[in-house]
């Protein structure tokens, strides 16, 4: 098995700070880049060249299936044993013995003395306490005092504490990193490609505990029924050309809401893991999911590590976190390469981009909440989130302004709103309505005819066309039936509003809507309609249909009408 170029700068890395310096090196490879093929070559090296003993260790099976496999690859000939409740096995004696944590951390004075510890996912060792991993590399340390560990992982921190590298610590140097876009431009991972939901939600009531925020909040927050079937309309819309979804939910609760929903309103069958799933069930979903046979599967925080399924293109993350690894590691499960995978969608509805930034640029706080903006800002015009030094949306080309102009303004950005600017986005109407409005401030004043357009779950856009005014609005209106309609112009807006309900115009698939900075509502400027409905055979064969009394105004106040 040929290493990358970054795997072998890697362990090239690790033999030299190993030589030079008598403290515990860490390597940073993001996911999907292939620490497992470091571990195996280190492995093969100590035992080949210099005799020595080494133990991997690892917190979940996957982790420990994926360790064997690589070690056989690179070194079928290698003394090899497993010691893991989980699969099975508690084999003593071996030159590499690969461990998981919670089977091994009472039995390090059983293998006698090792020479190397090995730890995939280093970020998982505690910074305080004394854990499993701490008390399992204590022991090994009083067989074997020269004992040295080397830690791998794609997120050299922690949520409270920072880098997991220091003096103090048990890892405490970094001998090599390299960074997703690094691999992403080398064509070792997927391009990433992010959007922001266009339902926001406001995180600042949650509390936080213990560095992250409280679960049940989160879940009660996140599993409101028009932030559900919101979400999961989004999610359907941006994944009909795509393979595989992989959705994070706030809780088992909101989880199974998000697969009712996806299930009821648009005929999707999704499935279904959490922490209680039991291992017959969750291998046979998680084996469907891989081979094809599920296009979506959501889970509550265990796809997290360990899980490998290349063809993911997409990743919903249906909640907020705190945590800048969790971050990371859901979105890295899109990170890996294969066969027709142009890229990886991240729909992020929990603003963690904004909280946290890029995952090739994620800042770390140290204390609760954070201060001032995350390396990250939403794109106004096509909602892409991107690294906040752009002055130009790589995706569509939107330029933001000069960072010097817009001080006063920062915090609109970090919320994805960016003032002084005019910003256009294109939504998909679910319904269109007509109605009859009279001015109520001047009811001497032309009727219009109110055009709502429903977007999403239950948000509205609103247009207003003047088949009862004179000069340029009148010809305005006729323009707008005329792209709508073969019947003939309305004579007045009644007549419209009455042909409208009766099925005379084409119906609107989608609106372009435009926000200029100081306005308060939104103006609809474009329009994708169907077909024209044909004409009718009796012009005078128009339906009954009941008008809204004069003067309804849906709560817009009359000076806020924007006409």
């Amino acid at each position: 098995m040929q290493l990358r170029p970054y795997q072998s700068e890697a362990v090239a890395a690790v033999y030299e700070h190993l030589r030079t310096r008598d403290d515990h090196p860490c390597v940073v490879i993001p996911t999907g880049g292939g620490k497992t093929p470091v571990i195996a070559t280190i492995c093969r090296d100590a035992v080949g060249h210099w005799s020595g003993r080494v133990v991997v260790l690892a917190h979940v099976k996957e982790l420990l299936e994926q360790a064997v496999e690589k070690i056989r690859a690179i070194a079928p000939d290698l003394p090899l044993g497993v010691f893991s409740a989980g699969l099975k096995r508690k084999d003593l004696g071996y030159a590499v013995t690969v461990a998981g944590i919670q089977s091994i951390w009472k039995k390090a004075c059983d293998l006698g003395p090792v020479d190397l510890i090995i730890v995939d996912e280093a970020h998982m060792v505690p910074a305080e306490d004394d854990g499993m991993y701490r008390q399992f590399i204590a022991d090994a340390k009083v067989v074997n005092p020269n004992v040295r560990i080397i830690g791998l992982t794609a997120t050299p921190y922690r949520l409270k504490s920072g880098s997991i590298c220091a003096p103090e610590n048990i890892l405490n140097h970094v001998c090599y990193e390299v960074g997703v876009r690094e691999l992403i431009v080398q064509g070792f991972l997927s391009p990433l490609r992010t959007k922001a939901g266009l339902q926001k939600v406001a995180t600042d009531n949650l509390h936080v505990r213990a560095g992250e925020f409280v679960a049940s909040e989160v879940e009660d927050l996140m599993d409101k029924e028009g932030l559900v079937e919101g979400a999961c309309a989004e999610i359907v819309e941006h994944t009909k050309d795509r393979c595989a979804t992989l959705i994070f939910s706030s809780g088992i609760r909101h989880g199974q809401h998000i697969v009712d929903v996806l299930k009821a309103k648009h005929g999707i069958e999704c499935g279904f893991v959490t922490g209680d799933t039991p291992d017959g069930v969750r291998s046979a979903i998680l084996n469907r999911f891989r081979a094809g046979g599920l296009k979506y599967l959501c889970n509550v925080n265990v796809l997290t590590t360990g899980f490998d399924a290349p063809h993911i293109d997409c990743v919903a993350l249906v909640r907020p976190t705190m945590s800048p690894g969790l971050y990371y590691q859901m979105v890295g499960r899109g990170f890996r390469l294969h066969p027709g995978k142009a890229d990886c969608l991240v729909l992020d509805f929990g603003g963690n981009v904004l909280r946290h930034g890029p995952v090739d640029a994620i800042r770390i706080a140290t204390d609760d909440r954070g201060e001032g903006e995350a390396p990250a800002k939403e794109c106004p015009q096509c909602h892409a989130l991107i690294a906040a030094g752009y002055q130009t949306c790589p995706q569509c080309g939107h330029q933001f302004p000069e960072p010097n102009k817009q001080k006063h303004e920062a915090q609109a950005s970090t919320e994805g709103i960016l003032s002084g600017q005019t910003t256009r986005e294109e939504h998909h109407v679910s319904e269109t309505t007509y109605h009859v409005h009279m001015k109520r401030s001047d009811p001497s004043a032309p009727l219009t005819m109110r055009v709502e357009y429903r977007v999403g779950f239950n948000h509205y856009f609103r247009e207003w066309v003047c088949f009862d005014h004179t000069g340029y609005a009148r010809t305005k209106a006729e323009a707008w039936w005329r792209t709508r309609s073969v019947e003939p112009l309305p004579g007045s807006t009644e007549e419209a509003v009455e042909m409208a309900k009766a099925g005379a115009l084409a119906p609107t698939l989608h609106i372009t809507v435009e926000k200029k900075a100081g306005d308060q509502f939104e103006r609809v400027i474009s329009h994708r309609l169907g077909q024209k409905p044909p004409r009718r055979d009796d012009p005078d064969a128009v339906p009954d249909a009941a008008l809204e009394p004069a003067g309804t105004t849906y709560g817009i106040p009359d000076d806020e009408i924007p006409f």
